[in-house]
């Protein structure tokens, strides 16, 4: 696993402005600007220990159509890594929704919980979660790293879907 200070070491992510993923007919664009989590959260660093985090293409494009999202905490609370904040609901499935970090949830973005097609929308701009303060290093992939992790991810993927079908 990378962390943070690693984003700029790979050749292709100091050239490259994003990296794309193939999901079957579908491609997915990751900005190359930002980190990642393997629960498929973008990672953007704020200020400091501050990042602002959404969900990326990849959890998109598997979810599709979300229309409703609710919070299970309030800022500001002390969170732990993988603890539940919230739920998602789409047309394709419901899903809780992990903290990618442990630190301080300071922030929601009340526009997506108004309207949660904007993560749809633009799910790298106007479409961000929450904001987290960290203490230390985060702990999140580089570019590079989370392109790795998609490919494991898709594989999975790839099973469960096949098993759901065969029942």
């Amino acid at each position: 696993m990378s962390d943070h200070d690693d984003l700029g070491s790979s050749p292709d992510s100091e050239l490259e402005a994003s990296f794309s993923f193939a999901m079957g007919e579908f491609t997915a664009e990751f900005p190359c600007d930002r980190c990642y989590a393997t629960n498929h959260m973008w990672a953007s660093q704020i200020s400091g220990n501050r990042w602002r985090f959404g969900l990326t293409a990849y959890a998109v494009r598997l979810l599709q159509d979300i229309y409703f999202l609710e919070w299970e905490v309030d800022p500001p609370v002390q969170i732990a890594l993988r603890a539940q904040i919230g739920s998602i609901e789409s047309k394709k499935a419901e899903s809780d929704l992990y903290s990618p970090v442990a630190g301080s949830l300071v922030a929601i973005n009340e526009a997506t919980l108004q309207d949660p097609s904007l993560i749809n929308a633009d799910t790298y701009g106007d479409g961000w979660l929450v904001e987290i303060e960290t203490v230390g290093q985060p702990g999140l992939l580089a570019p590079d790293a989370y392109a790795a992790h998609l490919v494991e991810a898709w594989a999975v993927a790839q099973r469960t879907i096949k098993g759901q079908a065969n029942h």
